[in-house]
């Protein structure tokens, strides 16, 4: 009896030591392929560890200092160490970085490496302008380079996946977010889109110095109803497939590895459980393979939107539905491995997420080097370098849009007068790093004082003015702002009063555009209005400079003002770039992503609107489509941009006024530089469909080109249209291109009004 009961218990030890051999993680070869290693480690996973490569967790302790004990830090860091966590966000630095990869990669039993994303929306450490400011560059080059330079700092910083680039359309200024985007055209937005992902992810995903990009947000966040944060959607299938959708699949084109959902919700469906879009679009129609990652705890938000009844359903949906990664919400780290042994969730839906995870962590190289974005000496090299501040000065530069120019204020003299600088703005060396810097340091920038300072052949006074924002303002709180105190005013005007030009620097306060920042006023903010305005009574001769990250309702000062410069938040060289602008040595070439209303009552307004059935006052009569307070313009329309010197359009032609549907368009016509500066302009192509299946809009932009002119000179600027360009989404979301009657227009902003027709047939 003793005897059989020693053999038994010899057996089942034998057992258990043979399945205890079968789960340590077998060696994979370097030969074999990502999708042949991707197979091998899968064979491998528990459903935990399968659920765990799901799980992105925050930054929860100073990771290299002692291990947390009690509470969810203990719990996260215990789960790390389980091989229970597929990514961290907010850690950053190489030495921290190192710390916590070596736990996920060294304790835990399989070694897969952690993701380690961050919020690289417009740089690093080293600030580029809000990306709001950079699609007014309409220069794709310089865009890229940007987030090159941003991939750059932050590679080097230990982090290998930026949530970024936002690529919602808007055309609602209200809403804070706008600071994130390209703007409200889907043209322009997915040329913006392309180029930020390359910026991000360059030729070799695997290299050093770049890092997986993040289209974001999917989809239809930017059309938040009243532009309000976190707020429901509610639009059409043609505005879905044909305003909303293009930006993100010329993202997927330019080859993103990730995509981020979104807050809001479509068709009454919060869009981190919308199938239709996560499957059925992305990831069938489009190909994609790169992963979905949720936005932050949106998968818990479903309870909160009545599509859930709880977190163990919002695991269910969002995972079915093709959400592949759960953003600090600890819904699927909590529900989802119960579900699959339940038999509620397939575990084949694991399988497809954390292959694709798996995927993008072999395509950045982990595998073969976790610790490859750990380098200390690296990480002092390169952040903050020269070349780093050229790179964001140059941007800075190109994204300045002059607005209006009188009397041909501008560009400064640079000798003999007495400027008189007025704006708590132009004195702050915070506000202009914008939103969304979280790697940033306060007083980094470059203020316009500084940057003005330079100059040494004027006399240059400062006077505040004013406050713009009561005590701190930070990234976490409402930004509060001065609507009371006036006592600097007196030294201001004082100010003025010698001077023989004013420049004003007044907008908003960095944090007052960004997540959760909507605004039901897009005048300038507290008492600026009231300051400009007395300055105004005193000297005249203003230049005002505005810091802003949406467009504003400045009415007032486009009547009264002689000069107007768009300066956005333009980042780290905020004020050297200014002076710059200001004082001749660069010429401003930007041209507004966004449409500037007249007042906030006519938001949302876009140019690429539809015609509607009354769209004059052809009868003479009240019964059309207008407001009785305000024309229907806009304060200054999509494209918009001056320069210092002037262009001339000329002699627009096609190669035929009829086409065959599929046969290429050939448009083209004279620019010419009509001024006495050398400058850039930005041409634009667009065109109306005057008859279709779907109403179309009165213009779309379809082509534009940057074209650098001397003094004087012509240049021929080529455009081609095709099928490409002249077809629109129906309201199944099928690609078409329709015989018909079209416009064409070229100028230097949608308002242009030169213009010729063809014919396309079927």
């Amino acid at each position: 009896m003793n005897i059989l009961r020693h053999y038994i218990i010899l057996a089942l030890t034998l057992i258990v030591l043979t399945n205890c051999k079968a789960q340590k993680p077998t060696k994979m070869s370097k030969k074999n392929t990502i999708e042949q290693k991707i197979n091998t480690l899968l064979s491998q996973m528990t459903i935990e560890e399968k659920v765990g490569q799901m799980n992105q967790y925050n930054g929860f302790w100073d990771v290299t200092g002692p291990a947390p004990e009690g509470g969810s830090a203990e719990k996260k860091h215990e789960h790390l160490r389980k091989g229970w966590v597929g990514s961290m966000l907010s850690v950053r630095g190489a030495k921290e970085v190192r710390a916590v990869q070596k736990i996920a990669v060294e304790e835990s039993r399989l070694g897969i490496p952690l993701i380690i994303g961050f919020d690289v929306i417009h740089g690093y450490k080293t600030l580029s302008p809000i990306p709001l400011a950079e699609a007014a560059s309409w220069d794709l080059e310089a865009i890229k380079n940007s987030a090159h330079i941003a991939a750059t700092e932050a590679s080097a910083s230990g982090i290998n996946w930026t949530f970024g680039p936002m690529v919602d359309i808007s055309r609602d200024a209200r809403w804070g977010r706008v600071m994130e985007g390209a703007g409200e055209d889907p043209f322009l937005g997915s040329k913006v889109a392309a180029a930020r992902v390359k910026g991000f992810q360059g030729d070799d995903l695997s290299a050093t110095n770049t890092i997986a990009a993040c289209a974001k947000h999917f989809a239809a966040y930017g059309f938040s109803e009243s532009g309000k944060e976190y707020n429901t959607v509610d639009i059409g299938t043609s505005t879905l497939h044909n305003m909303v959708l293009p930006p993100f699949k010329s993202a997927v084109d330019a080859g993103v590895r990730t995509l981020m959902n979104s807050f809001n919700e479509i068709n009454g469906v919060p869009v981190t459980g919308s199938s239709y879009l996560q499957r059925d679009i992305l990831k069938d129609e489009w190909k994609f393979d790169g992963y979905v990652v949720s936005d932050w705890a949106s998968i818990n938000e479903m309870i909160n939107w009545g599509h859930a009844k709880d977190k163990r359903e919002a695991a269910k949906i969002a995972a079915i539905a093709g959400s592949d990664m759960d953003m600090e919400g600890n819904v699927y780290i909590e529900e989802l491995t119960q579900l699959v042994k339940d038999g509620v969730v397939n575990e084949s839906i694991l399988d497809d997420a954390v292959r694709r995870i798996l995927r993008v962590k072999f395509e950045l190289g982990l595998f073969d080097n976790p610790y490859k974005y750990c380098d200390e000496t690296l990480e002092r090299e390169t952040i903050g370098s020269q070349k780093n501040h050229d790179a964001v000065l140059d941007m800075a530069k190109k994204s300045i849009v002059l607005l209006k120019n009188e009397n041909n204020l501008l560009p400064l003299k640079k000798e003999g007068k007495t400027i008189a600088l007025i704006g708590a703005l132009a004195n702050d060396k915070t506000s202009p790093l914008g939103s969304w810097r979280i790697a940033s340091d306060d007083e980094t920038a470059v203020s316009v004082l500084e940057g003005m300072q330079a100059y040494k052949g004027n006399i240059l006074t400062y006077a505040k003015g004013a406050d713009v924002t009561i005590g701190k303002a930070e990234f976490i709180q409402e930004v509060k702002i001065n609507t009371t105190d006036k006592s600097d005013f007196e030294e201001a005007i004082n100010t003025a009063k010698q001077a023989d030009v004013v420049v004003m620097v007044l907008g908003e306060h960095g944090f007052q555009t960004g997540e959760a920042r909507s605004r039901t006023n897009l005048q300038l903010p507290g008492v600026q209005q009231d300051l400009l305005e007395e300055v105004y009574k005193v000297n005249k001769n203003i230049v005002l400079v505005l810091n802003n990250g949406r467009p504003l309702a400045i009415t007032w000062a486009d009547e009264n003002i002689p000069a107007i410069v768009e300066a956005w938040q333009l980042g780290t060289e905020t004020g050297n770039a200014v002076a710059q602008v200001l004082y001749g040595d660069y010429n401003p070439s930007g041209k507004l992503p966004m449409t500037f209303p007249r007042n906030v009552g006519q938001v949302p307004i876009y140019y690429n609107y539809k015609n509607t059935g009354r769209p004059t006052d052809k009868d003479g009569n009240v019964f059309w489509s207008h407001y009785s307070d305000v024309e229907n313009t806009p304060l200054y329309p999509f494209g918009y941009g001056l320069s210092y010197t002037t262009f001339k359009y000329s002699d627009l032609k096609l190669n035929t006024t009829s086409a065959v549907i599929g046969e290429d368009i050939s448009v083209s016509v004279n620019v010419t530089n009509t001024g006495n500066f050398n400058g850039k302009e930005v041409v634009q192509l667009y065109i109306r469909d005057l008859f279709g299946s779907v109403t179309r809009p009165v213009k779309e932009l379809k082509g534009f080109e940057l074209v650098e002119l001397k003094k004087g000179e012509t240049k021929t600027v080529a455009f081609t249209l095709n099928k490409e360009t002249l077809g629109f989404y129906n309201n199944d979301g099928k690609y078409i291109v329709e015989a018909g009657d079209f416009k064409v227009f070229v100028g230097g902003s949608s308002n242009t009004s030169l213009e010729t027709t063809f014919e396309l047939t079927k």
